[in-house]
């Protein structure tokens, strides 16, 4: 059985993933919003990645992990473990690629993104939350199946697929001073980082992350990759830990990790649906907070930002059933 590809990607990896998958990908709009930009004091746009296949950027990095095994005809299934949006992702891209797919998920993962995987054609395997639970049932599936794996994030295959967004994004607004992206396993800023720096030498990269789960935070100032165990966030597209290779980008290539607060990524969520009228997942609306607070550029810059994903339980929106977050 194969696995994960153990070298870092390079920019040349995304510019031959955008060859391998753009025909099959929604070219997401980029929008923007005067009410927004006057609210941030930036001219500011968003690249919808919402509006993707699977509601998410991820599968983006699934179907350039995906298709060159189905098309090389050595492989018969794809395994992975996922919370959500990447297993989706694998299950639609396996799809059409004509493979099987097998997901291992957490029993706590939220409903509508199981049913998410579940409808996309995958076979769901459950197991108790956390890392470790999650790779040692992967394992067991990999193991009894043959599947080939595809990791969430820590894979340069999908690193690359993921870089296509920001490559998308800056062939559109190439005069960006600053983009940014949210980070939980870090597939989505390692890919844009390569693109930025390749592209737009000029351009700052900066993630964003929840408070409650700085794990990359952490590990970008002391230098040292650092781990989560229990983060706290309703950000669930986050939680991960900060993955090997994408470690290895964020110091090379990223400018700098800022955090927000759940109050900030509440509001953030907020904000978007009446400015730009799209309800987008608190992990999407990570890197809007930052905006927000200020963390991102200066006056009268330009930002980009890439929102990740819409997939979110409304039942657990707090501004939606009339709460509020502190």
């Amino acid at each position: 059985m194969q696995t994960d590809t153990p070298t870092v990607p390079t920019f040349a990896d995304v510019a031959a993933a955008a060859d391998r998958i753009s025909s099959r990908l929604v070219r997401t709009p980029v929008m923007s919003s005067p009410a927004l930009d006057k609210r941030a004091d930036r001219r500011v746009v968003f690249k919808c990645e919402n509006l993707q296949h699977g509601g998410a950027f991820k599968y983006r990095g699934a179907l350039n992990a995906i298709l060159p095994l189905a098309l090389a005809g050595n492989v018969a299934a794809v395994a992975t473990h996922s919370s959500g949006n990447h297993g989706t992702a694998v299950a639609l891209a396996a799809k059409v690629c004509g493979l099987d797919a097998y997901v291992v998920v957490p029993r706590d993962s939220s409903r509508p993104k199981i049913a998410n995987i579940e409808q996309a054609g995958a076979e769901l395997i459950f197991c108790e939350p956390g890392l470790a639970a999650r790779e040692a049932k992967l394992a067991d599936v990999i193991a009894r199946t043959g599947a080939h794996l595809v990791h969430p994030f820590d894979d340069a295959r999908v690193i690359a697929g993921q870089g296509t967004a920001a490559l998308e994004l800056l062939t559109e607004e190439p005069g960006l001073d600053v983009v940014c992206t949210p980070v939980g396993g870090g597939g989505l800023i390692g890919g844009t980082a390569l693109a930025a720096k390749a592209m737009a030498p000029q351009c700052r990269v900066i993630a964003a992350e929840p408070q409650g789960a700085d794990d990359a935070y952490r590990s970008f100032r002391d230098g040292k990759r650092q781990s989560t165990t229990s983060p706290a966030t309703i950000a669930d597209g986050l939680r991960g830990s900060i993955g090997v290779l994408n470690f290895a980008l964020l110091r090379s290539h990223v400018d700098d990790v800022v955090t927000v607060t759940e109050k900030e990524i509440v509001n953030a969520m907020r904000i978007v649906l009446q400015d730009l009228k799209l309800l987008i997942e608190p992990s999407s609306a990570v890197a809007v907070a930052a905006l927000l607070a200020g963390k991102l550029g200066s006056s009268g810059q330009r930002v980009g930002i890439i929102i990740s994903g819409g997939n979110f339980d409304l039942d657990q929106c707090p501004f939606l059933r009339g709460e509020r977050v502190t």
